[in-house]
């Protein structure tokens, strides 16, 4: 090949490198395209002497092209026929350029879609970031952090699994809604069997401590006693605490008086406390078992106990006769009466030294009672007596018992109205004593006297029968 050829080849080269770089979407086309052409010169190109190298600074420079998100195949463009003849290759490449400049509407008409989804996907990302909330959640104390798409606390709640009920506390409210930066604060609330100075109830408590749960309840511990150390946590099923406060009492003893501070669960332990014991029958005004209350004066009973034994007697019965031999009125005993005996029982108590009502505890029958026998007489009295029925019997009497049917002497021996020994008395039908009979019977045997002896049985009263 001559080199007028190959200058012709080379410039040809450098015209399409130059349409190229203005155009860098426009596909290379060689003017007047042959297969058999491009073989010869292909074969020409192989065959010429190499072209000069050029330098980098004279190489022709392409305007950078910005990434391009990958578009979809374009359909196949049929070929273009080239009229035969004149225009050549020129014609040719004027035909292709009518026909790309036809084609790149359509093209960004496919572009437009998948611009208009990149963009939504960039929009939803943004709107994604901006929904996200970083938020602190603490849970009885214990701080965290956490991201979350939630609107207000409830949803937070819900989504983290926690359940509250009303002895919770959540802050702010489950209602409220979220923001980033919030803090939100929830406490467990726990059920706490706080016995205060014997008196039990049951609290909740959101404290999660004893000493915190002490202050929350408004529980005065100064020199209180606690069942269980003010450090120890209260877990969430809950914790009984016995709480004693300080208290002043007063304690009696022994004619002593003492005032003492203390927070005894009990009275017992209280005097414990002062030195003060409890011996035998020994107790207190109210029950040792008590509890002491705050200004209570509490009195100490020294008790002693003895017991008494006494015989008392028991009275006998009469049982009476009716006997039709006797004259009426006259009463005879044929058994004497006696007295039973019984041996009683009783408690002695004495109090700090006083004696307290003796209380019976037993009761024996140690000898039985003896039943009196007694005949009573029925027959009718004669009251008359010839020669003794004038008399004046009622002076006769007064002068010497008084009138008094009853009447002893001081001696025993004489009774009744007339004053009667038993042996005279019994010679003149009489039964029993004279005393026990009635006034007409004594006055009935005073005339059969009189009859038999006249007025010599009474030497110093007997002339009154003549007034």
């Amino acid at each position: 090949m001559s080199n007028s050829q190959g200058s012709h080849r080379a410039a040809r080269g450098g015209h399409r490198a130059a349409a190229r770089a203005a155009d860098p979407y426009e596909t290379p086309v060689y003017d007047g395209y042959d297969p058999g052409a491009a073989a010869y010169e292909a074969r020409d190109l192989r065959e010429a002497a190499p072209l000069p190298r050029q330098n980098q600074s004279q190489a022709p420079t392409l305007p950078a092209v910005p990434p391009v998100v990958p578009v979809p195949t374009l359909p196949d463009v049929p070929a273009v026929n080239v009229p035969a003849g004149g225009g050549g290759r020129a014609e040719a490449r004027r035909a292709d350029r009518r026909r790309r400049a036809g084609r790149k509407p359509d093209t960004l008409r496919r572009l437009l879609p998948q611009v208009l989804v990149v963009a939504f996907l960039a929009g939803g990302t943004a709107a994604f970031v901006a929904s996200d909330k970083a938020v602190r959640l603490s849970v009885d104390g214990v701080p965290h952090t956490r991201h979350t798409f939630a609107d207000d606390v409830r949803e937070l709640l819900e989504d983290e699994g926690l359940e509250v009920s009303a002895h919770d506390i959540v802050a702010p409210a489950p209602g409220a809604a979220l923001v980033s930066g919030d803090e939100i604060v929830v406490r467990y609330g726990r059920p706490l069997t706080l016995t205060l100075d014997g008196q039990r109830r049951w609290v909740w408590t959101t404290a999660r401590t004893v000493d915190d749960a002490l202050h929350q309840l408004g529980v005065r511990a100064e020199g209180a006693y606690l069942s269980t150390s003010r450090s120890s946590a209260i877990s969430r099923q809950g914790l009984a605490l016995d709480v004693r406060t300080e208290r002043t009492v007063t304690l009696m003893a022994d004619g002593r008086e003492r005032t003492i501070r203390t927070n005894a669960a009990t009275v017992h332990e209280a005097l414990a406390e002062a030195g003060i014991a409890l011996r035998g029958q020994d107790t207190t005004s109210v029950p040792p078992t008590s509890f002491p209350g705050d200004g209570q004066t509490i009195t100490v009973m020294r008790i002693t106990n003895s017991r008494e034994i006494r015989e008392m007697p028991i009275a006998f019965t009469v049982d009476k006769t009716l006997d039709s031999s006797l004259f009426a009125g006259t009463e005879v005993v044929v058994r004497q009466g006696e007295q039973g005996a019984r041996r009683v029982t009783f408690a002695l108590r004495t109090v700090n030294g006083v004696r307290q009502k003796p209380r019976k505890i037993d009761d024996e029958v140690v000898r039985e009672p003896v039943t009196q026998l007694v005949k009573v007489g029925t027959r009718p009295l004669p009251y008359s007596v010839q020669g003794a029925d004038g008399l004046n019997w009622d002076s006769l009497a007064d002068c010497e018992s008084g009138g008094r049917p009853g009447a002893v002497d001081p001696s025993g021996t004489y009774g009744g109205l007339y004053q009667f020994d038993t042996g005279t008395w019994r010679s003149l039908g009489g039964s029993g004593r004279p005393q026990d009979a009635t006034a007409e019977e004594q006055t009935y045997r005073a005339k059969k006297l009189f009859a038999k002896r006249g007025a010599s049985p009474w030497p110093h009263c007997g002339r009154r029968l003549y007034r």
